[in-house]
């Protein structure tokens, strides 16, 4: 059966190797590379102010003399009884003085801030019983301890709770009686703590963190270039929320910590049209993990498997091709190409020449295949399967150059010369990417990245080439940084 198949393939060939053969190029697919979905992602946002300046403001508008007293008092000795019977009579005076404070001082940590205020007071009992006089000191502690949080349009609040302590209540000897002056002193330094509860919250409010917050939310609408070439790709980030994390005292610094949420969209090709920047939003409840996650485009253009299976299919060819019912044939391998097709396949097209070894004419043309590419779950090395005809053939149904392409020998060729490991592009993307995004400035404000996640996608099959989607998650944060 074999030489009479053989005497037919044989002369149908003669008829044919005046021509090229072979079957119909599929369709090519054109256009872009693969759709990277659009991810959620959460911003740290730490705006601090420095704790010296509202230090500052505060003794600023707070006087240092608290307060002043010049007034008339019945009885600043009472007299003496001796068995019920008073003896001395009560002597009156005139009460001089001032009550001064120190620096007020603020320290504090975590979500604690703590405020210390020193009180001195100098009063003098002038005149007692229009004879002598006698110089009070005392000496007191305001504390407060306040916690700080953000209510309404971004407006600081601070609920406080405020005491003092005499060290030395005011007072001095006369007459061989303790005379102490805590009760006017305690009037008006009640006053004054009430004065310092209406006026640490004002201080704070001068913070204004709506105007700083403002300016960083506007820095945050950005497109940054992830990569210049293979692939061009563009990180567009577009904020949409914005929540509270708290304040925190930390040294001299406080810090507001805030998480914005924004969406994050990867572009490949040219840039795309920045995020359009939008007011900033009352403060809301931001939910998800923290983290930025973007993706990370990798590229293999088709150019570089054509020459791989150029040399696998010569290599062969060396070896030699036996084709079942034509046995050993002489082949030649010339130009590969390879495209995107339908069906998420690979077009392969092999110009070659091929003759039976025991004698017969050439057949010359070039042969369309086409191969399903993959990759496993998270690797970055891509197979092919599945390699077959991709469209029937007008040609004789015995065509040599056709037998010898579909055999499982040429086939299975194929399919190992189209492996592509996805790895050395992969470190060189990811390594562009973290250079780009991992701390650029803009104006007073810093946005600082680092990479410390990577998961591969599921292979794509696109008209610029083998697109491999990686998912980058790792932590952002923007901060105001002036110059």
């Amino acid at each position: 059966m074999r030489r009479p198949l053989s005497v037919l393939s044989l002369a149908l060939l003669a008829t044919a190797c005046s021509r090229p053969v072979g079957n119909p190029a599929p369709p090519r697919v054109e256009g872009q590379t693969g759709r990277l979905p659009q991810q959620s992602s959460t911003i740290v946002v730490p705006v601090t102010a420095d704790l010296t300046a509202v230090e500052r403001a505060l003794n600023d508008q707070t006087p240092r003399t608290l307060w002043t007293i010049d007034q008339h008092r019945d009885i600043c000795v009472k007299g003496r009884r001796v068995a019920g019977v008073k003896v001395t009579p009560d002597l009156g005076c005139r009460l001089v003085g001032r009550v001064t404070r120190g620096a007020i001082g603020l320290s504090g940590s975590g979500e604690r801030l703590e405020i210390v205020m020193p009180v001195d007071a100098h009063i003098a009992a002038r005149d007692v019983g229009g004879l002598v006089s006698k110089t009070a000191t005392g000496s007191a502690i305001v504390r407060a301890t306040a916690r700080l949080g953000i209510v309404g349009d971004w407006q600081p609040r601070a609920t406080i709770d405020i005491h003092y302590t005499w060290r030395e209540p005011p007072g001095t000897e006369l007459a061989g009686q303790r005379i102490t002056f805590e009760r006017e002193a305690d009037e008006k330094l009640a006053g004054i703590v009430r004065k310092l509860e209406r006026d640490l919250p004002r201080q704070l409010a001068t913070l204004r963190p709506r105007d700083d917050l403002q300016k960083v939310w506007a820095k945050a609408f950005t497109t940054i270039e992830l990569s210049k070439r293979n692939p061009p790709a563009w990180l567009r980030v577009t904020p949409r929320a914005l929540g509270v994390g708290g304040y925190r005292v930390e040294g001299r610094q406080l810090r507001l910590t805030l998480a914005a949420e924004a969406l994050t969209e990867t572009f490949v090709g040219d840039r795309p049209a920045d995020p359009t920047v939008t007011a900033l939003p009352r403060p809301s409840r931001v939910a998800g993990r923290p983290g930025l996650r973007f993706f990370v485009p990798v590229l293999a253009d088709y150019a570089q498997l054509e020459p791989v299976v150029e040399r696998t299919l010569r290599k062969l060819a060396a070896r030699g091709i036996d084709v079942p019912g034509v046995g050993a044939v002489e082949a030649e391998f010339g130009k590969v190409t390879v495209y995107a097709t339908t069906g998420g396949r690979m077009a392969v097209g092999v110009k070659a020449s091929v003759r039976p070894k025991d004698g017969g004419p050439t057949t010359r043309g070039e042969v369309w295949l086409s191969a399903l590419p993959y990759n496993d779950a998270n690797s970055q090395l891509v197979q092919a399967r599945d390699v077959k005809l991709a469209t029937k053939t007008d040609s004789v149904t015995v065509d040599l150059l056709v037998q010898m392409l579909t055999t499982a020998q040429v086939q299975d060729a194929i399919a190992l010369a189209l492996r592509h490991d996805f790895a050395p592009d992969y470190q060189k993307v990811l390594a562009k990417a973290q250079a780009a995004i991992g701390a650029r400035r803009e104006g007073d404000f810093r946005l600082s990245t680092r990479v410390r996640e990577v998961t591969t996608g599921q292979l794509q099959v696109t008209g610029a080439g083998l697109f491999l989607p990686v998912r980058a998650e790792g932590d952002a944060r923007i901060e105001y940084r002036p110059r």
